[in-house]
């Protein structure tokens, strides 16, 4: 029997396909089997249902933060993911790197050195993508 999805689960997803896209939010469910539908669902519950949601951050606050401390932990995936997601979140390029410079003090160089490498390739490929124009 399966289980009617809760309120904060729907709040949840709305917010993240807000902030990283119906497309990504797609491919992750179509991705998902039986072996990691719970951690699917407790993200979407706790990360974006929960921490995202908040009121006193907007996203764009958010983002920012995240970006630092995924690039902190050097976490790179998640960073490219979360550098996409600017493009929803309202964080600029700028605020991305202020982040990352606040990375270099506080976490150190060489995680804030990779980080803008991630970034900067990930605007690579959506300034080619914008010039490309749409598919």
């Amino acid at each position: 029997m399966q289980q009617e999805p809760s309120d904060r689960y729907r709040t949840g997803m709305a917010v993240r396909r807000a902030v990283l896209g119906d497309a990504h939010v797609d491919r992750a469910q179509a991705q998902s089997d039986g072996f990691d539908a719970a951690f699917q669902a407790f993200i979407t519950e706790g990360a974006w249902g929960t921490v995202w949601s908040r009121p006193h951050f907007s996203h764009r606050e958010r983002s920012i933060v995240t970006i630092a401390l995924l690039a902190a932990l050097g976490q790179d995936d998640e960073v490219a993911m979360h550098v996409r997601a600017t493009a929803n979140t309202g964080a600029t390029r700028e605020d991305v790197l202020e982040a990352l410079l606040h990375v270099a003090v506080y976490a150190g160089v060489p995680a804030a050195n990779h980080a803008i490498k991630i970034a900067r390739s990930v605007y690579a490929e959506i300034d080619r993508a914008a010039e490309a124009g749409p598919a």
